[in-house]
């Protein structure tokens, strides 16, 4: 134990700054590095982590640390290490970044329930001699005796029924040495009444066996290296981590696997369990006691695999081998709130501390991923053919203009499509449909005047949400009754344009009344066990069509279903981000590859008003690597990622013109630090690879009566980016008006 005069201590705030408190004589032994400690922090007592002991101090007058919270490091070193990488690289505070390590519920410091047990004394006289004892006097407490002769330990209450004691022969009991009364811990069983079928691993094809060995080979040299797995929809990439993941445990290691969506954890846990038996389980639909057992199973040693959503990188696992990032494209992994962090780029280094293997999978791997193995830095291992040597399905993509002009007006599932549903499910096969926009109508306007009703909070237009009659704002989640007149011009001409799941559930149900339709998006998953009834209510066939957003395009594997429709692959490709055209190809590829995946064979109809844009034309064919090829020539004429580092930065305040002359003062800050005093760049610095856009306003430009400005920052390297962002970083201490983010690597731009 390494001991000093002073603690260095990080508090929740945004500043990468350590404060110096004094050690009382009492907490000398207590004090460690990785505890959490409570201190005074100007009029208020916080919670802080404890990075650091020291005997040197700048400060003349310390506060004292006033508790010590843990008894044991809830940190370990690697831990500190990777926040500390994450507060360095996306500009946050230490403290920050500690926090989004622990659950919410650690700390508050939930744990399980305690009950008291009422137990026989095992040492002493025998029940017969005990009973001979009391038998006379004491009738009750023989029936007490009796009792627990016969069911070895119970709680009071079933006690109190079986032999109609009270409190008072219990303890009279106690005294006599003949019972015990002992505080036992209850869990909340996240698998209870769940039977998971034990399964070996499955004969593998050739391509998984080149991937399986490679894999292997790495985890038993203890190198740190990360792997692109790059297979169809359908190869088998699952049984593929099962297997290398079996390899890590043989030889005493541990594993992480991250899923992108809730949705996915159920089918995911099933596969696992049924597979390893110590599989402890990280994500946000478990009730708090579950995700405290289950973090401190972790932390106590008991689980050997974590499967979780992105914050399971942070399980408290000791010596892992292998970290698995399934769908490692996806842009859930990256946090839109601070610290912005990706946990694929933090898995990356966690690995890098731990000597561990990262195993990146998917069907449509990020370009910054694929680019990566090009240049030599991750390994490559492809799966070309699903498993069984199915075909891909068959994609086939309608020109919803051509609706249009034939004299059919503006609707959202073509005469082809509706043909398409009929046969299939007249055939008792099933129906997959994607439309990524929730609500009834996502638009509301006046057909006199043309007034669009908008979010009084924020600049966009609200969404109708009939089984709510209610106008929802998706952005601050205003909500206000649907208004049955014009607000501007009191006309009753109020129309409802366009097309959400819940608008489309009400078509669909009309025209294939006699078919059931279950509809997944956020508004109807909110039950905590929603996504595992819907899924396996689908898996048994007592669902016939289902309707969803992009949480039913991904990992769902239903041998059933024999069409998919894409009712509009336009609703990412015209969005204002350079991102927007992948966004587009790996939807429509991952929501394609949910059929086809039996003898049955499957197609995809896509509809879009886009038909020549080359992402959907890729997507028609699954050719991954023509797009990337095109995508990539578009990104290094611009030097975007993967050429080039990106940074976006916010400003937002309450008076749009405040929020401007900043975002103009930061613009100039940034402008400053990448040329020196005779205007020549930097030192190695091209003017094509580094530069400022902005600042500008946000496409949303107000968002919770916040104006938004931003800016974006481009730079040829991490470290060149990192040193024009460091000339601001310090800003938000400058305005009590406006407040700055920083968001390094940003995934959206709106």
């Amino acid at each position: 134990m390494t001991y000093g005069k002073f603690a260095e201590v990080v508090l929740d705030i945004p500043l990468n700054k350590k404060f110096h408190y004094n050690i009382p004589p009492s907490f000398v032994n207590q004090v460690e590095i990785g505890k959490r400690v409570k201190v005074p922090f100007g009029r208020r007592t916080v919670v802080g982590y404890c990075v650091g002991l020291t005997n040197i101090s700048d400060v003349k007058t310390l506060k004292d640390i006033i508790h010590v919270i843990d008894t044991t490091p809830i940190l370990s070193s690697k831990m500190l290490a990777v926040a500390e990488w994450m507060a360095n690289f996306y500009f946050c505070g230490l403290g920050e970044a500690l926090e989004s390590f622990l659950p919410s519920v650690v700390k508050k410091g939930i744990k399980s329930r305690t009950i008291n047990v009422i137990r026989l004394c095992k040492d002493g006289i025998s029940v017969k001699e005990m009973i001979f004892t009391i038998k006379k006097r004491a009738p009750i407490q023989v029936r007490v005796l009796e009792a627990l002769a016969e069911v070895g330990e119970i709680t009071f209450p079933e006690l109190a029924d079986i032999s109609k004691c009270k409190m008072d022969s219990v303890n009279r009991l106690r005294d006599r040495g003949f019972i015990t009364l002992d505080k036992v811990e209850v869990s909340d069983p996240l698998f209870a009444g769940k039977h998971f079928k034990k399964t070996s691993h499955f004969s593998s094809t050739e391509e998984q066996e080149v991937a399986i060995r490679l894999i292997k080979r790495k985890v038993r040299e203890r190198k740190h290296s990360v792997v692109l797995l790059k297979g169809v929809t359908g190869s088998g990439k699952t049984e593929v981590y099962l297997q290398a993941i079996s390899e890590v445990i043989t030889l005493g290691m541990k594993a992480i696997v991250l899923v992108p969506e809730i949705s996915l954890t159920p089918q995911t846990i099933e596969r696992f369990k049924s597979r390893f038996d110590r599989v402890a389980v990280l994500h946000s639909s478990l009730t708090e006691r579950q995700r405290s057992d289950q973090w401190w199973d972790i932390k106590s040693g008991n689980a050997d695999v974590v499967v979780g959503a992105r914050s399971a990188i942070f399980a408290p696992l000791e010596d892992v081998g292998l970290i698995v990032i399934d769908e490692e494209h996806e842009n859930t992994f990256k946090q839109d709130t601070s610290p912005r962090y990706n946990a694929r780029d933090v898995s990356v280094v966690r690995a890098a501390y731990e000597n561990a293997v990262v195993v990146l999978g998917s069907a449509t791997p990020s370009l910054e991923s694929f680019y990566n193995t090009e240049i030599g830095k991750y390994e490559c291992v492809t799966l070309k053919n699903r498993v069984g040597h199915k075909p891909l399905p068959r994609v086939e993509v309608i020109d919803m203009r051509r609706e249009i002009f034939g004299g059919k007006g503006q609707k959202p599932i073509s005469d082809y499509l509706e043909l398409s549903m009929k046969k299939c499910l007249s055939k008792k096969e099933q129906v997959l449909l994607l439309l990524n926009r929730r609500g009834f109508s996502p638009f509301i306007s006046c057909r006199r005047c043309g007034f669009v009703l908008k979010c009084k909070r924020c600049d966009i237009s609200l969404t109708y949400h009939k089984k709510k009659d209610a106008v929802i704002c998706h952005y601050c989640f205003a909500e206000e009754p649907v208004p049955r007149e014009c607000p501007d011009c009191c006309s009753p001409g109020i129309r409802f344009t366009g097309f959400g799941t819940e608008r489309m559930e009400e078509l669909i149900r009309a025209r294939f009344p006699q078919y059931n339709l279950l509809r997944m998006d956020s508004d109807t998953m909110r039950g905590r066990d929603s996504h595992e009834k819907a899924l396996s209510a689908f898996r048994r066939g007592d669902i016939d069509i289902l309707l969803g957003t992009q949480m039913i395009a991904k990992g769902l594997d239903f041998p059933n279903v024999t069409l998919v429709g894409v009712l509009s692959a336009d609703t990412i490709v015209n969005l204002p981000d350079f991102r927007a055209s992948e966004k587009t190809f790996q939807l429509l590829c991952q929501v394609a590859g949910r059929t086809g995946r039996s003898a049955k064979g499957g197609k995809v109809i896509v509809q879009t008003y886009n038909p020549e844009h080359y992402s959907i034309t890729y997507a028609a064919t699954h050719d991954y690597d023509g797009f990337a090829k095109k995508e990539l020539e578009y990104r290094k004429q611009l030097y975007y990622p993967p050429y080039g580092r990106l940074a976006r930065v916010v400003l937002r305040g309450k008076k749009d013109l405040d929020v401007k002359e900043k975002a103009s003062d930061i613009a100039e800050k940034l402008m400053n630090a990448i040329k020196l005093s005779d205007g020549s760049l930097l030192a190695g610095l091209r003017k094509d690879k580094v530069g400022v856009l902005g600042p500008a306003p946000a496409p949303i430009v107000r968002v919770k009566d916040n104006y938004r400005w931003h800016l974006i920052v481009k730079a040829d390297s991490f470290k060149n980016l990192h040193t024009i962002l460091k000339s601001i970083e310090n800003e938000n201490r400058n305005s009590k008006k406006v407040q700055m983010m920083i968001d390094v690597d940003p995934y959206m731009l709106l």
